[in-house]
């Protein structure tokens, strides 16, 4: 069974003036799916990030869809592409399968 996807509502008066450059007074964005936990045996391939590496480039190079450019993230433990360096190696799961369940 799919879970539903919620969305998060940003209106946060600090963002005021990106909202008013934008014209918008709330921006809705989906939840980035969680893991409850992550199975032993998932096996992945060492990547060496490099300079203009995202995570939805490389889900797209390795899972043929950008969309799942969280599993990546979270199985890094690296919310965004601004929590890796350059030359940082990270981990990318090669059977999404398990971990899309635990979604």
């Amino acid at each position: 069974m799919a879970r539903e996807r919620t969305t998060a509502i940003n209106n946060h008066e600090q963002y005021k003036q990106a909202f008013d450059e934008r014209g918008v007074k709330k921006i809705e964005q989906l939840r980035t799916p969680k893991f409850s936990e992550y199975p032993s045996n998932i096996n992945a391939v060492d990547y060496t990030w490099k300079q203009g590496d995202s995570y939805w480039r490389l889900a797209y190079e390795f899972y043929g869809s950008s969309k799942y450019w969280y599993i990546i993230a979270r199985f890094n433990d690296k919310p965004t592409e601004a929590h890796i360096s350059i030359g940082e190696k990270i981990l990318i799961p090669i059977d999404i399968k398990p971990l899309l369940r635990r979604a």
